[in-house]
């Protein structure tokens, strides 16, 4: 069967295919030379996505703009579903004037996107939905705005529809390695693959994982994140909360960026910008709501040994996390005071983007005692705990490991073997239950 080629809003060529299991993003990358050359890259989420699609009546798509979410259902769906975008204002208004005349006109089975601006819609998308239950995939909705759009719903759409997240591309499916287990999840279908050459990971931390970026490397990223935070603050930020200073949320933004990885400590950041807590934890909440930033929480185990329970804070990407604390040199990202929290930001998002395109949530927390004594990544596989220490030095050694003995000695045989992540290129026994693992075998 021919091909039939489409572009994406994210700037990709659309690849259709009647496959659903085997589809790829097709890219256009521009070379130096000028010319052309095109890539395959397959999203993780296309496997539970299309199995979602053909369990449920509608499915939501959420994730933070340009993560690629419209191209991906076009992709899949664009040959067996109309489109509608409610991101024009005709066209939203056309939808809160006369809500059943405009599903009536664009029926089923149709991708909505955008539709966290057209909310109101939601409660006749259910009364469609309910006179023919039995139909699978009718509604294909996406949204970049998290709470509102889970809160509308779950009033209106309980038990009829599938959520899903999309974020930015993870590294394995930037380097054509989607699917494959994580590490310890099996270790044989691993494989340690060619070393990252220090250049090359950096510049990719630099750049982040956003398609149009990935897709397009030697575009100018600075301008890139300059527009997409501009954007962001404009549309996101404005109709998720009022916020009457624009300028002070953006001094927020950039003193959160420059606290990433670090525990959160919302009254002294608060006091440093002039604001009010409870604007701080609004304004927080904004982010996490927007797929800005995740918030990483300690784990608990009932054991005697006093435990932090203050939690940190990750930005989603690193490219945007480097343009907000102002990196724009990969030299300067790895040599300067952030040059850990970033490496560690790029671990802790490759694991979290893996179980989020796996259509789970991610089990994963840190752990640090009143003393001192921490683990970076906890990851609760639901039966052990999988420990992860995440260090810049790409020569590791023995006293690296010390967090992850600790933790065993704390909590016993409920702690598996751990790892320390490194860009490097070894993976050698630094102790009892505890491996260096480069973070190309990741």
């Amino acid at each position: 069967m021919p091909l039939s080629v489409e572009w994406g809003h994210c700037g990709l060529v659309i690849l259709n295919q009647p496959n659903r299991a085997n589809l790829h993003f097709k890219c256009k990358i521009a070379q130096n030379s000028g010319a052309m050359t095109e890539r395959y890259i397959r999203r993780e989420l296309e496997t539970v996505l299309a199995r979602a699609a053909d369990q449920f009546p509608a499915v939501v798509l959420t994730g933070p703009r340009q993560s690629g979410k419209t191209t991906l259902l076009k992709h899949m769906f664009g040959r067996t579903h109309g489109y509608v975008s409610l991101e024009p204002p005709d066209v939203r208004a056309a939808a809160s004037a006369d809500p059943r005349g405009f599903l009536a006109m664009h029926a089923p089975p149709v991708i909505m996107d955008e539709v966290q601006y057209a909310p109101d819609l939601l409660p006749y998308i259910k009364e469609r939905i309910d006179a023919h239950r039995s139909e699978a995939g009718q509604y294909l909705l996406t949204g970049s705005q998290n709470l509102l759009l889970m809160d509308r719903v779950t009033e209106s759409l309980a038990g009829r529809t599938a959520m899903l997240r999309l974020l930015p591309l993870s590294w394995r499916e930037a380097k054509g390695h989607a699917g494959i287990p994580l590490y310890w999840e099996d270790e044989s279908a691993t494989r340690m693959g060619e070393a990252i050459e220090s250049a090359e990971l950096w510049r990719s931390i630099l750049l982040g994982g956003y398609p149009e970026l990935v897709a397009s490397p030697n575009r100018d990223a600075t301008l890139w994140h300059a527009a997409y935070v501009q954007t962001y603050l404009e549309r996101d930020v404005r109709s998720l909360r009022q916020v009457g200073d624009l300028a002070s949320f953006q001094s927020f933004l950039r003193a959160l960026a420059a606290r990433n990885g670090q525990l959160l400590k919302l009254s002294e950041l608060a006091s440093d910008l002039g604001i009010a807590v409870n604007t701080a934890k609004g304004w927080l909440s904004v982010l996490e709501a927007s797929f800005q930033v995740i918030v990483l929480r300690p784990y608990f185990a009932n054991v005697g040994k006093r435990l932090v329970r203050t939690p940190k804070v990750y930005f989603t990407d690193t490219g945007t996390l480097c343009y907000l604390v102002g990196l724009r040199d990969a030299s300067h990202a790895v040599a300067g005071p952030m040059g850990g929290a970033l490496f560690e930001t790029a671990v802790l998002m490759e694991i979290v983007k893996t179980f989020v395109h796996r259509g789970q949530e991610p089990p994963v927390y840190f752990w640090r005692t009143s003393t001192g004594s921490e683990v970076d990544i906890v990851v609760d596989t639901g039966g052990r705990l999988v420990p992860i220490e995440v260090k810049l030095s790409a020569t590791p050694h023995p006293p690296m490991a010390k967090g992850i003995l600790g933790l065993r000695a704390a909590l016993g045989d409920l702690v598996a073997p751990g790892y320390v992540v490194h860009p490097g290129d070894s993976r050698l026994p630094l102790g009892p239950n505890a491996t260096s693992l480069p973070f190309s075998a990741l």
